[in-house]
């Protein structure tokens, strides 16, 4: 069985170390596991109930169409202001209530935190949204990989051996979370 991995990462910024790290991830995915970044973060419109009505945005229509298609997510997100990023939090928002059955609810989702200072508090936010669109929360795929800037290549990855090691052995344990490469 191959497994198809969406890779969200909660920040907008280039040269970002969350998005390196999830770079990182999609090359480092080991057989069986399909992995796609999503780039279309800074392309939401501010979510809006009454724009959840049959006639959404594309954006949103492409985000959840990749959310349906993708057996488990892996986000990676910096703090902002002791907390999530908001353009994060809108992402979730427009993921909470989708009433399709391969929607964020009790989808498998994972987190990689790059941040050296930790941002303990955007992944207890974190924590706290997955809890309440009951994704499931894959504990033991869940890591905190420092990441500096300095340690990313002009390829956009991370070239720092050990953290490429430790970002192989999260995505290893989400293949074995999700049994991706197992004979069907």
């Amino acid at each position: 069985m191959s497994c198809a991995v969406l890779l969200v990462s909660g920040s907008l910024r280039s040269g970002s170390t969350n998005t390196a790290v999830l770079s990182t991830a999609r090359t480092m995915a080991p057989p069986g596991m399909e992995c796609a970044l999503y780039e279309g973060l800074g392309a939401l419109p501010p979510f809006n109930p009454d724009d959840d009505d049959g006639r959404l945005p594309p954006a949103v229509v492409e985000l959840r169409s990749r959310v349906l298609q993708a057996d488990a997510l892996v986000i990676s997100t910096p703090e902002y202001a002791g907390a999530l990023p908001g353009s994060l939090k809108n992402l979730l928002e427009w993921l909470i209530g989708d009433g399709d059955a391969r929607s964020i609810y009790r989808k498998p989702v994972a987190w990689i935190n790059a941040s050296p200072r930790g941002a303990a508090d955007a992944h207890d936010s974190l924590r706290k949204v997955l809890g309440y669109a009951h994704a499931t929360l894959l504990e033991d795929v869940n890591a905190a990989i420092p990441v500096a800037a300095s340690t990313i290549g002009a390829n956009g990855e991370v070239h720092d051996e050990a953290a490429r090691a430790a970002i192989g052995r999260v995505m290893g344990r989400l293949r074995d979370s999700l049994g991706c490469g197992t004979p069907e």
